[in-house]
């Protein structure tokens, strides 16, 4: 206000007099210099930040509205932005996360990331990169390598190799060496971030405002930040039972990759992938293995398929105990490892078993990390069964500047790589102008048990469900991998299938494939899925001679035809 009325001329020393007339004849100036600069007939006017809004009617109105960053457009000023501390704070340093972090600083965005692992309940944690990188993608696939690397000792003999002494693995030796590979991961993820001048924060973020969050270290200090826009990534940590002695005694995926003893005998209880890619890589590392199931294995993936990677598990040593949960875990005998008792009942009865075990492995599911980081008190709503966040097609929440990408997402996708295109395509679509949105069909994932499992599309059931069983055509057949003729194991375990849309010319809308190197193999067909192939185009595509992928232009045989499919040879 004061430097439009310094422009003025009407505003004048006043003439002398008494203090009441020389006061009175002030106010009158005032009020005529206002009128002049401001072309308003009512008293008083309203500035911000040296821009009119108008008289008190029009600046009362707008203050009701409680919109500050509009207050400006009622004249036809530019608004001016608010005075926030970042343009955009991420919340969740694990994979996507970081991915729309890094994306955010190309385009010169001042930008936070908020990451703090509440530790298990055994004590553990780990540095910054998220679930993947710390106790999911990398150390799993890690390990199942060095399982596989004992089964490729025992065909090695086949092939000439000599050697007398008894092969032994080292629990240590492996943790010590994947936790050294994680740890590198670790700083360079911090390095990256400060190279392109991100701010990264170990702390815990939370919502105590409108674009504000509190920050709470792990000593306890707190602090306040302002942002534009928000980003919750905040990932899935697993669920527990429950039960008597769940969190004392049994562990999760947080705390195997990093345990400091060998499992030994070990209860996988779940039939989550998760359950059975550990269950898998430990049976591979030669330790006695149990998987309690509840129902079915795989939930959600093809049961076609998921019910071959059961039968194979069992054949090579893992035992399953099918339709109980347990009730009550003890301790018999403290050690590392100690001796457990655990106690199940019957999902069918009133039957009660008992048996001991070294380890009790958790793998029952994962709970959202949504409950506890304030987005109550900014109103942005959660399935509150689940605990995910409900988004539209541009993964913004039901506010406005809050967006979310990742694991905790309703009715999408739990992959790294989904999060991380997310994460990359909506920083472009903020700050980039870009209109690309993540596309969640077609995705391609694998599941890493003994007998890998790789797939793209839809199930067999998603797709009878989808386009009824008279419009699909499945066509599928068994493999022999060249690489297990010599030690002559295994034969006609390997499986391939394509679900195909007869009313889209047989386009390809499920691929499922059974066998070694099964990610390999279905992210190159991933690709073409996605660009609408074919079965005719498939086809026609010349295969690779001797390889597993191979069998896909050849496939022949459909399920509906009941004709034979086992293989005699590669």
């Amino acid at each position: 206000m004061g430097s439009a009325l310094r422009k003025s001329k009407a505003v004048r020393q006043a003439p002398g007099g008494g203090p009441e007339r020389r006061a009175a004849e002030g106010a009158q100036n005032l009020q005529e210099g206002q009128c002049e600069v401001t072309a308003e007939t009512s008293q008083p006017v309203g500035f911000v930040q040296e821009k009119q809004i108008g008289d008190h009617e029009k600046t009362l109105k707008a203050h009701k509205e409680a919109k500050p960053q509009k207050l400006l457009e009622m004249n036809g000023h530019t608004p001016v932005p608010h005075a926030y501390d970042y343009d955009l704070i991420v919340i969740g340093g694990g994979s996507g996360g970081l991915a729309a972090a890094k994306e955010a600083a190309k385009y010169e965005k001042k930008v936070m990331v908020l990451d703090f692992v509440t530790p298990t309940p055994l004590g553990n944690s780990w540095g910054l990169g998220g679930t993947c990188v710390n106790v999911g993608c990398i150390p799993k696939k890690l390990m199942h390598q060095a399982a596989l690397l004992g089964q490729a000792l025992q065909d090695s003999r086949k092939f000439g190799w000599q050697f007398t002494e008894e092969v032994e693995h080292n629990w240590m030796t492996m943790t010590e060496s994947v936790q050294n590979y994680i740890g590198s991961l670790n700083w360079g993820y911090r390095v990256a971030l400060r190279e392109k001048k991100v701010t990264y924060e170990n702390a815990y973020g939370e919502f105590v405002g409108p674009h504000t969050v509190k920050a709470t270290n792990k000593r306890g200090v707190e602090k306040l930040y302002t942002a534009e826009r928000f980003l919750i990534a905040t990932g899935e940590r697993p669920r527990y039972l429950g039960i008597p002695g769940d969190k004392e005694y049994c562990i999760s995926s947080d705390d195997l990759f990093s345990l400091p003893y060998c499992p030994g005998k070990t209860l996988v209880v779940g039939a989550s992938y998760v359950a059975l890619e550990c269950a898998g890589f430990l049976a591979g590392l030669g330790l006695d293995v149990t998987i309690m199931v509840r129902s079915i294995l795989l939930r959600g993936f093809d049961q076609d398929i998921a019910n071959k990677i059961g039968e194979y598990m069992e054949e090579h040593g893992i035992d399953f105990i099918r339709e109980f949960v347990p009730i009550k875990v003890e301790q018999i005998e403290e050690g590392t490892p100690g001796r457990l008792k655990v106690i199940a009942k019957s999902t069918k009865g009133n039957q009660i078993i008992e048996g001991e075990y070294n380890t009790v492995l958790l793998a029952i599911g994962r709970d959202a990390c949504t409950r506890k980081i304030g987005l109550d008190k900014v109103g942005v709503k959660i399935n509150e069964k689940t605990g995910k966040i409900p988004v539209n097609d541009e993964e913004q929440t039901n506010v406005p500047y809050i967006y979310a990408v990742g694991d905790i997402l309703q009715d999408k996708l739990e992959l790294t790589p989904v999060a991380i295109q997310a994460g990359r395509l909506l920083v472009q679509r903020l700050y980039a102008g870009a209109t690309s949105k993540c596309d969640y069909v077609n995705v391609p994932t694998t599941v890493f048990t003994p007998l890998e499992y790789g797939a793209c599309g839809y199930s067999e059931e998603a797709a009878v469900e989808k386009f009824g069983e008279e419009n699909i055509e499945v066509y599928h057949s068994h493999f022999w991998p060249l690489e297990w003729t010599v030690p002559s194991r295994d034969n006609n375990k390997c499986y391939a299938k394509i679900i195909c849309n007869i009313q889209d010319n047989e386009r390809v809308i499920g691929f499922h494939v059974l066998g070694p190197n099964a990610g390999e193999v279905t992210q190159g067909f991933a690709a073409a899925i996605k660009c609408g192939m074919t079965k005719e185009q498939l086809d026609s595509t010349i295969g690779i001679h001797p390889v597993c992928a191979e069998i896909f232009t050849t496939l022949s045989v459909t399920k509906r035809s009941g004709e034979n499919i086992l293989q005699a040879g590669c």
